[in-house]
Protein backbone atom coordinates (compact mmCIF):
# COMPACT_ATOMS: atom_id res chain seq x y z
CA UNK A 1 0.00 0.00 0.00
CA UNK A 2 1.20 3.51 -0.82
CA UNK A 3 1.97 5.59 2.30
CA UNK A 4 2.51 8.90 0.48
CA UNK A 5 -1.06 9.97 1.32
CA UNK A 6 -0.06 10.15 5.00
CA UNK A 7 2.58 12.83 4.40
CA UNK A 8 1.72 16.50 4.54
CA UNK A 9 3.23 18.64 1.77
CA UNK A 10 3.68 21.91 3.62
CA UNK A 11 6.40 24.50 3.02
CA UNK A 12 7.41 24.54 6.72
CA UNK A 13 8.85 21.40 8.22
CA UNK A 14 10.49 20.65 11.55
CA UNK A 15 12.64 18.10 13.29
CA UNK A 16 14.12 17.54 16.74
CA UNK A 17 17.92 17.07 16.76
CA UNK A 18 19.27 14.02 18.56
CA UNK A 19 20.28 14.63 22.15
CA UNK A 20 22.53 11.97 23.64
CA UNK A 21 22.13 10.62 27.16
CA UNK A 22 25.51 12.00 28.23
CA UNK A 23 25.39 15.20 26.18
CA UNK A 24 26.47 18.08 28.48
CA UNK A 25 24.43 20.67 26.57
CA UNK A 26 20.72 21.11 27.08
CA UNK A 27 18.36 19.85 24.33
CA UNK A 28 17.90 22.24 21.40
CA UNK A 29 14.18 21.79 20.85
CA UNK A 30 12.51 21.72 17.47
CA UNK A 31 14.38 23.14 14.45
CA UNK A 32 12.37 24.40 11.47
CA UNK A 33 13.22 24.70 7.79
CA UNK A 34 11.34 25.90 4.75
CA UNK A 35 10.97 24.01 1.47
CA UNK A 36 10.26 25.96 -1.72
CA UNK A 37 7.04 25.30 -3.66
CA UNK A 38 8.93 24.30 -6.83
CA UNK A 39 9.89 21.00 -5.10
CA UNK A 40 6.27 19.89 -5.36
CA UNK A 41 5.53 21.23 -8.84
CA UNK A 42 7.59 18.90 -11.04
CA UNK A 43 7.59 20.08 -14.64
CA UNK A 44 6.07 23.49 -15.22
CA UNK A 45 2.61 22.98 -16.69
CA UNK A 46 1.63 25.11 -19.69
CA UNK A 47 -0.64 28.15 -19.33
CA UNK A 48 0.07 28.87 -15.66
CA UNK A 49 -1.64 31.91 -14.24
CA UNK A 50 0.69 34.94 -14.08
CA UNK A 51 0.86 38.00 -11.88
CA UNK A 52 0.69 41.44 -13.50
CA UNK A 53 4.21 42.84 -14.07
CA UNK A 54 4.19 45.27 -11.12
CA UNK A 55 2.87 42.68 -8.67
CA UNK A 56 5.36 40.08 -9.98
CA UNK A 57 8.23 42.47 -9.21
CA UNK A 58 6.92 42.97 -5.68
CA UNK A 59 6.50 39.21 -5.06
CA UNK A 60 9.72 38.14 -6.80
CA UNK A 61 8.06 35.62 -9.11
CA UNK A 62 5.84 35.72 -12.16
CA UNK A 63 3.70 32.72 -11.19
CA UNK A 64 1.44 32.60 -8.11
CA UNK A 65 2.00 28.86 -7.73
CA UNK A 66 5.71 29.54 -7.03
CA UNK A 67 5.19 32.36 -4.55
CA UNK A 68 5.76 31.41 -0.92
CA UNK A 69 5.27 33.67 2.07
CA UNK A 70 7.90 33.15 4.75
CA UNK A 71 6.84 33.48 8.36
CA UNK A 72 9.61 33.19 10.93
CA UNK A 73 8.73 30.18 13.14
CA UNK A 74 11.14 31.35 15.86
CA UNK A 75 9.56 34.76 16.28
CA UNK A 76 7.49 34.98 19.45
CA UNK A 77 3.81 34.90 18.69
CA UNK A 78 1.95 37.89 20.09
CA UNK A 79 -1.22 37.02 21.98
CA UNK A 80 -4.09 39.41 21.75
Amino acid sequence: MDNTANYSFTPLKGYQPFHGLFDPCRPMGVKYYSTPPNLYLGFQPPNLQQYPAKEALMKGTLWPVLWDYYENPYKAKENG
